[in-house]
């Protein structure tokens, strides 16, 4: 009797939908050129989110150098309970400044509800592109 019980449940989890997953995309927009290794506080970049957990009231955002990631660009915190968009101005934070050649660019982004994390995810680009 458990064999028939085990497929059962198989077939449930199988069946049941896919939560979407939390997302973050970004571009840089007009932030100055800079690739002098000193880097100026900009407004953040324009990120699009995607699939926010319910029950989220705010996004906590961190940016990383994947080429020098010992280097704090800082971030953000944005109130928030719904996809959309978050627009230039809304927090501010270290720009990209590499001092030779591209740098890679890692934002982290953490989904919250208080201190309590829901949600994490990254999006990566190059700068300068």
């Amino acid at each position: 009797m458990r064999i028939p019980a085990l497929a059962t449940a198989a077939l449930l989890i199988a069946s049941a939908p896919a939560l979407a997953d939390f997302s973050i995309s970004f571009t840089w927009g007009d932030i100055p050129s800079c690739t002098t290794g000193r880097p100026g506080k900009v407004n953040n970049p324009r990120f699009v989110v995607e699939d926010l957990p319910e029950g989220t009231t705010r996004i906590v955002f961190r940016m990383k150098d994947l080429d020098v990631p010992g280097y704090n660009h800082g971030g953000g915190k944005v109130a928030m309970d719904a996809d959309g968009t978050i627009e230039p101005g809304a927090f501010r934070y270290k720009s990209p400044c590499p001092p030779n050649g591209t740098h890679t660019y890692e934002w982290t982004a953490k989904a919250q509800n208080g201190t309590k994390v829901l949600a994490t995810t990254t999006a990566t680009r190059p700068y300068p592109e």
